[in-house]
This record gives structure tokens, C-alpha cells and sequence, in this order.
């Protein structure tokens, strides 16, 4: 293993351990990187190599940060859903009608799966099979808890009666047309993420009259 004390920083002439304040930009980096990688060419097709080249760091200066590229790919899915789990839990912990609080669930998780620089989401969707067992542990637990808000969500929306047609199945249809626009909504395209959503809702609820009382 190279010396993981050997770490390019900003400069391409400063050697040594990072300071503190670089060595937690350099790790962002490392992760932001590697997943755009990981969703552009997968996984399996990246190599380390690549993603030091892309961080702008010597090749073996990551490892002060990951011991292997699989660490990389456990943290990428690890942060992206923390940090999607805090954003639908701050919106379910606000008073608001369950048309309402599906509306806003939905507009985040689209938010989260098309934003340009989002990438850590769409590598949990279709690297899931290349993490270790070892990991998977922290990952369910938090996909765990990121779906039990959307239950709590559906099953407050099926008590309202705003659903016309409710069923058993409804997460994971939902989820299902969700993730796949990833695979053809282009920004930029007539239609923002916000728009995009609205109509999700029109979809999803069957009928437009619960979103017109909003």
C-alpha cells in the first residue's frame, strides 16, 4: 500500500499531510469525483488511477482518506442518503395536509435524483450489487428510515381520502416512476424540477382535484 502520509494538497508542489481544513475538502472531493465517475462509467470501469486524476491528487494520496475504492463507494451511497434522510425528515416534521406533505416529498426525492451535481443517489440505484456485505448494513439502515417516512406520509394521505385509488404497492410504484426519470428528463428541457413534480403528483393521485384544493 503507498504511504497513505504522502498527500498532494491544492498546490502540486506542496507534499505532506493535508491541514485540517484540506484534508476535509480533499475527502468532499474524493467522493464528489469518484461518484460522478461511478454514475458516468460505473464502477467496475473506474479505476483509482481515474479518480485521483479527476481530484487532481498523486495517485496513491487517497488511500490517507479510503483504503480501498470499495470504502468509496460504501461512503458515496452512505452521505447521499444522510444527506437526502435530513431533508425529507425536516419536511415531515412540518404541520402540513398529507397532499401536501406527498407534494414535497416528491418534489425532494426528484430534486435529489436531477440536480446536476447530484450524483450520489443514482450510483446507490445502479451500483447497489457492487457493495460489499460488510456495508450494506449502515446503507439499509438508513434507506430503512428514509422509506419509512414516505410509508407514514402514503398511509396519512390513503386515511385523508385524497387518494382515489390507494393500494398496498403505492411506495414502491412510486419510487419506481421516480428513479427511472433519471433516464430521460434532460434539464433544460421545457420542464423544471418543480413542474415536474406537480405532474408526478397528477400521476401518482389519479385525479387533480386534491391538488387544485391546495
Amino acid at each position: 500500500m503507498p504511504d497513505a502520509a504522502v498527500l498532494a494538497a491544492a498546490s502540486p508542489k506542496k507534499r505532506g499531510r493535508p491541514h485540517k481544513g484540506e484534508g476535509g475538502g480533499l475527502r468532499a472531493e474524493l467522493l464528489e469525483k469518484s461518484a460522478q465517475l461511478f454514475r458516468t462509467k460505473g464502477y467496475d470501469n473506474t479505476t483509482v488511477r481515474e479518480i485521483a486524476a479527476a481530484a487532481g491528487i498523486q495517485a496513491g494520496s487517497w488511500f490517507y482518506h479510503f483504503k480501498s475504492k470499495q470504502d468509496i463507494l460504501a461512503a458515496i451511497m452512505e452521505q447521499g442518503l444522510a444527506r437526502s434522510l435530513a431533508e425529507i425528515e425536516a419536511i415531515a416534521r412540518q404541520p402540513l395536509p398529507p397532499c401536501e406533505l406527498l407534494r414535497q416529498l416528491v418534489e425532494a426525492h426528484l430534486h435529489t435524483l436531477l440536480a446536476p451535481d447530484h450524483h450520489f443517489i443514482a450510483v446507490l440505484l445502479y451500483e447497489w450489487r457492487s457493495l460489499d456485505e460488510s456495508s450494506r448494513a449502515r446503507i439499509v439502515a438508513l434507506k430503512d428510515r428514509y422509506e419509512a417516512v414516505w410509508d407514514h406520509a402514503i398511509a396519512a394521505l390513503h386515511r385523508s381520502g385524497d387518494w382515489a385509488m390507494p393500494s398496498q404497492f403505492d411506495r414502491l410504484l412510486i419510487f419506481g416512476a421516480l428513479n427511472w426519470t433519471v433516464q430521460w428528463y434532460k434539464p433544460g428541457s421545457g420542464v423544471d424540477v418543480q413542474q415536474l413534480a406537480r405532474q408526478a403528483m397528477l400521476f401518482i393521485l389519479r385525479t387533480p382535484a386534491a391538488l387544485e384544493a391546495q
